[in-house]
């Protein structure tokens, strides 16, 4: 893989997001989230977490507000432009389901007329654990882990900084979910990328996150250290959010005592 610079930064100002019909999605956020950090969005469904993220890359366009990467004002590039320098990894995949395993990782590279594909190609399926020999096969023919593996290959193609990662583990059984997770953690401290990951999963975003933000109703209502939000120094939505996976503990230490 080419040697990479740490990610960029990634800063908000004022960003608003209010669909037709006056629901707002995203209300007056502003923060900063440093180059090179791992940091997870989390809240319950409809705070607004994946819209902020979209906003990263222009698939939603903010009705307000600021957006840079590296102090650059991303409405100054072109959405394709953009996209090119940043990794995308959602739910669903996304795989083209025509296409080998290497057509679909390699996809960004043939449309920025790259050279040395196929050598590209092998250094991504190795970075991602998979063998060499999956390049050859269609994606009907892989696991839903090993899909999303493709799918990180394919993210990582075009050497970005920045990864924005939307609920990627969601579709996986919970022993792929774990795995694919700290894979996921050890490529970003290996590559030195800045990686924004929007989960519902309040024990994933503890476990593998350096800072955790909680939205509600669009807004940041905590913005801590996984240690500070266990320590209940996040505020009352944090604290209901840490107390899932705690009582899942207790109940399941519980459990293995014979309570």
């Amino acid at each position: 893989m080419p040697e990479q610079s740490p990610g960029p930064s990634v800063a908000f100002s004022a960003i608003t997001k209010r669909y037709p019909g006056g629901t707002v999605a995203v209300d007056g956020v502003t923060l900063e989230i440093a180059g090179g950090s791992f940091v997870a969005l989390v809240g319950a469904s409809g705070s607004g977490k994946s819209t902020l993220l979209k906003m990263i890359n222009r698939l939603v366009e903010p009705g307000s507000g600021r957006i840079a990467i590296a102090g650059e004002d991303i409405a100054r590039a072109e959405p394709h432009a953009l996209r090119r320098r940043i990794g995308y990894v959602f739910q669903n995949i996304g795989l083209f389901p025509h296409m080998t395993v290497a057509e679909n990782i390699g996809i960004g590279l043939r449309i920025a007329g790259e050279a040395g594909r196929d050598a590209r190609i092998a250094e991504l399926l190795d970075l991602v654990d998979l063998p060499r020999d999956f390049a050859a096969r269609m994606p009907d023919a892989l696991s839903g882990g090993q899909r999303q593996r493709v799918g990180v290959a394919r993210a990582l193609a075009t050497a970005p900084g920045l990864m924005l990662m939307d609920e990627p583990f969601g579709a996986l059984d919970p022993v792929t979910r774990d795995q694919l997770g700290v894979a996921i953690r050890a490529l970003h401290d290996r590559l030195g990328l800045t990686t924004i990951m929007v989960t519902h999963d309040m024990a994933e975003a503890l476990l593998l996150a350096d800072r955790v933000l909680v939205m509600a109703a669009g807004r940041i209502v905590a913005d801590a250290t996984p240690r500070a939000l266990l320590a209940g120094e996040g505020g009352a939505e944090a604290d209901a959010l840490v107390a899932v996976p705690r009582d899942q503990a207790r109940r399941l230490r519980a459990l293995e005592n014979g309570a």
